[in-house]
């Protein structure tokens, strides 16, 4: 058997950035001042930093940001 001088190391699982409820406010304020074309394209971004690729899971605070992007969109919906 092969011996190897460090172990492997597993991700921090822990260690994840989360939007505060401050900062999810202020995202909300600030997406609701642009105009629809900016927060479309807006989306498109978010959306692409949520898409897995091969074993990458998205983190926390991108699916927020997408999630709140989406909720703007949805609200000029009606």
């Amino acid at each position: 058997m092969l011996e190897s001088p460090a172990m492997a190391r597993r991700p921090e699982c822990g260690k994840e950035e989360i939007l505060t409820a401050e900062e999810l406010k202020q995202l909300r304020q600030n997406l609701a001042h642009l105009s629809p074309s900016h927060v479309q394209e807006f989306y498109q971004r978010a959306y692409e930093d949520c898409r897995m690729t091969y074993t990458r899971v998205p983190n926390p605070k991108a699916i927020q940001t997408l999630v709140q992007v989406w909720k703007q969109l949805w609200k000029w919906r009606r």
